[in-house]
C-alpha cells in the first residue's frame, strides 16, 4: 500500500514538473525576443561602466554586430559581442543603429508629401555617418514616413527606395496643401514620458538657483556662486546624477559626440544645453557673414521650453536667471543638443 502511494506521489510530482516546462520555456523565449541587434556604424569603445569615465574594455569596429541587452542610461547601451563580452557603448547614432522599434523616438503615424528643393543624399541611417544610397535632385518628390531625430525624415521617393534626408528647409519641403508647407514642418519627435519627468527635474532644480550669484571661473565644489558651465553641469548633476564636462567648449563638443546637435531654434527641445558665441552687438547685421561653424562657443544656457533659456552670465544681469532666446541671444546661437536620448 505505502509502495502504491508513493509510486503515484512521484508520478503526480513528475507530471507537474513536465506541465510547468512549457510555460518556464514560454518565459525564457519572451526574456531572449526583448534582445536586440546593433549594428556598429562607427568604431566605439566597448567599456565596463555606462559612462565616459568607464575603462575601456575593448574597441569594436565598423560592422560589428552586438546583442543590445538594454538601454542603461541617457547616453549608454549594454552590448555583448559574439565573443560573449559584455560591455557598455555609446548609444550615439553615429557609433550604432540598433535594428528593431524599440528604441526608436516615440513619432506620429502620419505621412506627409515631402519635395526635394535642394538636392540632398538619401542616406541608410538618420545620421550624416550613414552610407548615401542616393543623390535626390531638385524636384524630387518623396513621402516622409516620420522625423526619425531632430536632423533627419525617413521617406520614401516615388520609385520606392527609402531612406532618410536631412530635415533642414534647405534641402526638403512639405507640401503647403498638408496644411503650410516650410512654417509648419512634419511632426517633430515627441520625448517619452521617462525623459520628460527627467527634464522637469533638471528644470525644477535649475530655479531653485534663481538669482544665484554669478562669478567667472567659480567653484565647482560649492553652489555659493555659478559661472555658465557651473550652473548648467551642476543643474543636471544634482537632478540626475549626470557629470558634464567643467567648460561650455567641452560640453559642446561632448553634445556632438555623445547626441546630435540643433543648428535650429525652432528645433530645441526644454532641457537642451544651448551654446553662443561672443556678443557682437544687438542686431542682426552685427552677426553677418561670421562662419558659425568655426565660431568659439563662449556660453551655454539651458533651454526651458516657450522660447526661454535659464542661464547666468554676468554679476550685472543679477545671476542665474531666465531670459527670451530672442534679441542678441538669437544671433549669437551657435546650436543646441539634448543631454538625454
Amino acid at each position: 500500500m505505502k509502495r502504491s502511494v508513493a509510486i503515484l506521489l512521484s508520478s503526480a510530482m513528475a507530471l507537474s514538473i513536465y506541465s510547468a516546462m512549457p510555460a518556464a520555456t514560454s518565459v525564457a523565449a519572451t526574456q531572449q525576443s526583448a534582445v536586440q541587434t546593433g549594428i556598429i556604424v562607427g568604431g566605439v569603445n566597448l567599456r565596463d561602466k555606462p559612462s565616459v569615465s568607464g575603462k575601456v574594455i575593448g574597441f569594436l569596429k565598423k560592422g560589428t554586430a552586438v546583442e543590445v541587452l538594454e538601454k542603461s542610461n541617457g547616453y549608454f547601451y549594454k552590448v555583448k559581442n559574439a565573443e560573449g563580452k559584455t560591455g557598455y557603448v555609446s548609444s550615439a547614432s553615429k557609433y550604432i543603429s540598433v535594428q528593431g522599434a524599440a528604441t526608436t523616438p516615440e513619432v506620429s503615424s502620419s505621412q506627409w508629401n515631402g519635395r526635394v528643393i535642394y538636392g540632398v543624399n538619401l542616406r541608410s541611417l538618420p545620421s550624416t555617418s550613414g552610407k548615401v544610397i542616393k543623390m535626390l535632385k531638385k524636384g524630387t518628390r518623396v513621402t516622409i514616413l516620420e522625423q526619425s531625430n531632430s536632423s533627419f525624415y525617413k521617406v520614401k521617393t516615388d520609385e520606392g527606395l527609402t531612406g532618410y534626408v536631412s530635415s533642414s528647409s534647405k534641402y526638403i519641403q512639405r507640401d503647403a496643401s498638408q496644411g503650410g508647407g516650410n512654417s509648419s514642418p512634419a511632426p517633430q519627435p515627441t520625448l517619452p514620458a521617462n525623459v520628460n519627468k527627467q527634464v522637469d527635474q533638471v528644470i525644477q532644480t535649475g530655479k531653485k538657483y534663481l538669482g544665484t550669484p554669478y562669478e567667472y571661473g567659480s567653484n565647482r565644489r560649492t553652489t555659493a556662486t555659478f559661472d555658465c558651465s557651473d550652473f548648467v553641469k551642476h543643474i543636471y548633476k544634482e537632478a540626475l546624477g549626470i557629470t558634464l564636462p567643467s567648460d561650455s567648449r567641452k560640453q559642446g563638443a561632448w553634445i556632438k559626440e555623445n547626441s546630435q546637435a540643433v543648428h535650429r531654434i525652432s528645433d530645441l527641445k526644454a532641457g537642451d544645453l544651448v551654446f553662443f558665441m561672443s556678443y557682437r552687438g544687438s542686431s542682426a547685421s552685427a552677426y553677418a557673414g561670421v562662419n558659425k561653424n568655426s565660431a568659439r562657443i563662449t556660453h551655454v544656457a539651458m533651454y526651458i521650453g516657450n522660447g526661454q533659456i535659464m542661464h547666468t552670465y554676468s554679476v550685472k544681469s543679477g545671476g542665474v536667471r531666465i531670459d527670451k532666446l530672442s534679441g542678441s541671444w538669437e544671433h549669437r546661437f551657435l546650436f543646441g543638443g539634448s543631454v538625454l536620448r
